[in-house]
């Protein structure tokens, strides 16, 4: 018999509980109990960053968490960024600037810099591609993604 526990957390502002094996991880209990299909599962070590969400507030592996770990906590998936069907400034950067090609590592690549914008409102270039540095992307080359970054911020503190 598995060994399971109920757990209770937040995600993208919503409650939940849900009991689960302990083994569970935190990117399997997103896609699989809660359909949040947005955080893709990459490597499964950490490496790649597309599993990339914020756990409160601050970015987070999914592949290497369980689900048990974030027992009260707060979980923002990229299913969190769009309110009411429109994008908000950083995804409509990353379409402007042509910063995703096939998309797989886009959503930890809009995590990471969501929590890096809230931080960093007026970011340089080196800035945020140190902020990229845990982010793979094997299709863009990263200019689109820098640019995208930067007119974010611009349009952020415009507002």
């Amino acid at each position: 018999m598995p060994d399971t526990r109920t757990i209770r957390v937040t995600v993208n502002g919503r409650a939940h509980e849900r009991t689960v094996e302990t083994r569970l991880t935190l990117v399997d209990f997103l896609r699989h109990e809660l359909n949040l299909t947005g955080t893709h599962v990459g490597c499964e070590h950490g490496v790649c960053g597309a599993c990339t969400v914020l756990l409160n507030g601050a970015s987070a592996r999914a592949c290497l968490l369980f689900a048990v770990q974030c027992d009260g906590q707060a979980i923002e998936t990229v299913e969190s960024l769009a309110s009411s069907g429109a994008l908000n400034p950083l995804q409509e950067a990353f379409r402007e600037h042509h910063a995703l090609q096939c998309g797989f590592c886009t959503p930890g690549m809009l995590m990471t810099l969501t929590e890096f914008l809230r931080e960093n409102p007026d970011p340089d270039e080196n800035a945020v591609r140190e902020a990229l540095t845990g982010n793979l992307c094997r299709c863009t080359g990263y200019q689109g993604i820098v640019d995208a970054a930067l007119a974010a911020a611009r349009r952020m503190r415009a507002r």
